[in-house]
This record gives structure tokens, C-alpha cells and sequence, in this order.
């Protein structure tokens, strides 16, 4: 499954990551995941949204520079190997990660993955039984 992501480019400057939490939390949008990479200038802050459209159009409408990308989100175990077998998966497949983020639930990990080709990643993922995520399961881990 296909999961939107909400890519925020930022200046880095104090408070900017703040004011985005803010805009996000007053209009009812829940964060499941975010990481932050940034140079001297400006960030990029990649977010999981409870409803990535709206969160969009109201970073937009606050002037934010934002652009919304399909990543895959996976379920696996959280233990020594488990994301060495999943990536094997993915190499074996001439496939290139352009990047990845992931955090843990007790013995659970979630992984997102940006490939640079979504639909043969899902594919050999979903052949090798690896857990696909839809947007919605998320937000009920």
C-alpha cells in the first residue's frame, strides 16, 4: 500500500518547526511520524498525517512550501536482522532507496521507505510476505 507523505521545506530558523505543529495540531491533524534533515539554510521536515490533502492546503495557505509523495510503510519485527532482511529484498531487486525512516513499538518496528520504483518495491515486498501498511492502519498501531 501506498502511503502519502507530506514533505516541508523549511528555513532554518527558530521556531519554524513549531509553528508547523502548531498549524497542524489546531486544525485537528495528528502526526504518526516525522524526521527532520536539514543543511545551514533550510530543512526538510517528511511527516505521516492523520489527513495529508488538508494538512497540504493549510501549510500552503500559511505559505509553507510543501509537496506530497507516496512512500511505502511496512510492519516488522523489531529485532536484531529484521530490517537487513527487508532491504536485501529490495537490493535483490535492483531496487535504490532514496531514503528511510523507521520507529519501534515494543517487538514491532514500522519502516517507511521513498524507493525509486514504488510499484516494483511493493511488489517484491508483498511476494516475500513483508507487512504492507495502509494509511489508516497507522493511526491504530
Amino acid at each position: 500500500m501506498l502511503i502519502k507523505q507530506l514533505s516541508i521545506f523549511l528555513e532554518n530558523k527558530k521556531g519554524r518547526f513549531t509553528e508547523v505543529t502548531s498549524i497542524l495540531g489546531e486544525a485537528g491533524i495528528n502526526m504518526t511520524a516525522f524526521t527532520v534533515a536539514e543543511n545551514s539554510d533550510f530543512g526538510i521536515v517528511r511527516l505521516l498525517v492523520s489527513d495529508p490533502e488538508k494538512a497540504r492546503d493549510i501549510l500552503r495557505e500559511n505559505k509553507y512550501a510543501v509537496s506530497v509523495t507516496d512512500v511505502i510503510c511496512l510492519h516488522t519485527a523489531n529485532e536484531p536482522g529484521s530490517l537487513s532482511k527487508i532491504v536485501k529484498i529490495i537490493a535483490q531487486a535492483d531496487i535504490s532507496i532514496e531514503y528511510m525512516y523507521a520507529f519501534s513499538l515494543g517487538n514491532r518496528a514500522v519502516v517507511v521507505i521513498r524507493p525509486d520504483d514504488l510499484n516494483k518495491a511493493m511488489s517484491v515486498l508483498s511476494e516475500n510476505k513483508v507487512e504492507l501498511l495502509a494509511s489508516g492502519e497507522l493511526f491504530t498501531l
